[in-house]
């Protein structure tokens, strides 16, 4: 009985040395790698039960099957993630973000740069929010986006909607207008 008390001790010790709980930066970091590589099980294992999102005016609050569809659609634009700068401060971290992907290309805004400050509850990502982008041409971002949807208006109303649908099929009705519409220039 004794050694097999000394056995399970011994493994519990050796298993919980190979786990390092991670800190708020490498939780970061591999916040937005799970993107990158598009891997939704990465990155759950870093988010909260629940996760908010403000940006600008709006928050959103996402649960693990609303994020699920958030990533997906994310995910169709093949996005690349950098993490420029990343700073602790009083246990939240505040990281300045350069996002590249096929929405930003057209929308002539590429890569799409932004601050954001990251919140965590119980060691996990629990709020992310938007506080500022960086030499962002809203104009010209607001003509592109505008000229695309007048255009499918007119041409492919079957793609109507991309813009609001959040989901996959709007991302892909969204990189479907692109494609279509570019293929005109």
């Amino acid at each position: 009985m004794k050694n097999i008390f000394i056995l399970l001790v011994t493994i519990g010790l050796l298993t919980s040395c190979d786990y390092q709980k991670l800190d708020h930066k490498e939780t970061v970091k591999q916040y937005y790698n799970a993107f990158d590589s598009g891997n939704f099980d990465e990155l759950n294992a870093v988010i909260n039960d629940s996760i908010t999102i403000v940006s600008g005016e709006f928050t959103t609050s996402y649960d693990y099957d609303s994020f699920h569809k958030f990533f997906k659609w994310d995910s169709i634009f093949k996005p690349s993630y950098e993490i420029i700068d990343l700073k602790e401060k009083n246990n939240d971290i505040f990281a300045t973000i350069a996002q590249k992907n096929i929405r930003n290309e057209f929308l002539k805004n590429n890569p799409l740069k932004f601050k954001v400050k990251i919140t965590f509850e119980a060691d996990k990502i629990s709020k992310i929010e938007e506080l500022e982008y960086i030499d962002v041409n809203w104009n010209i971002w607001a003509q592109k986006r505008d000229s695309l949807e007048t255009w499918v208006e007119l041409n492919h109303q079957t793609l109507d909607g991309y813009v609001n649908d959040m989901t996959m099929k709007g991302a892909i009705n969204y990189t479907k207008a692109i494609e279509l519409y570019e293929a005109l220039e």
